[in-house]
This record gives structure tokens, sequence and C-alpha cells, in this order.
């Protein structure tokens, strides 16, 4: 059995993600040929800061906490607390009410 380079070989193109109807592949962000897109996406202001870090969250990933995480999980050793999760789905309810208010 002789194995070439890869320049010998032509290259295998990926599978078609999604097929519409027709049988065409339909490609992110683009329209199928001869026709105009007819959708615009926008972002909320929410999920725009949220993209961009911006409005107190900490973005920064903290693998030794989530590590932690996931061995009390293990271990059955995990406790959750309610009443810190009705606090937080209140307060994150007030902040969106507050928002959509102004």
């Amino acid at each position: 059995m002789k194995i070439g380079s890869p320049a010998d070989k032509p290259p295998v193109a990926p599978a078609p993600a999604d097929r519409g109807a027709t049988g065409q592949t339909a490609k992110a962000g683009t329209a199928p040929s001869g026709a105009e897109a007819s959708a615009q996406v926008e972002l909320s202001n929410t999920a725009a800061s949220l993209m961009s870090g911006v409005g107190g969250a900490n973005t920064e990933f903290d693998a030794e906490k989530v590590s932690r995480i996931a061995q009390a999980i293990a271990d059955g050793s995990f406790k959750v607390n309610p009443e810190a999760i009705a606090d937080k789905l209140i307060a994150n309810a007030q902040e969106l009410l507050t928002k959509a208010s102004h």
C-alpha cells in the first residue's frame, strides 16, 4: 500500500450541514445565488453588552472554581442554596423590568 503526500490527493469537501427543499446547501450569512437577503439580525442592547463584557459582569473564566464545583458534584457534597437562587432570580427580574420601563 502506497501512501502519497496530501498534495497528491484531491481535497475532500465537507458534508453540507443543511439542505433546503431544492437540495442546495444553505450557507450562514449568504443568500442563494440570484436572491436578495431578506432578513437582518440585530443584537439587543443586553446581548451586545454581554458579548462586550460591559455592565459589571465578570467575564473572567475561573477554571479552578469550575473544577472545585465539579468535584463537589462528583463527591455528592455540592449543596444547592435555593434561597440564594431565588434572590438572584428576583434581582435579575427586577433589573430587567427596570430596564424595560426606561
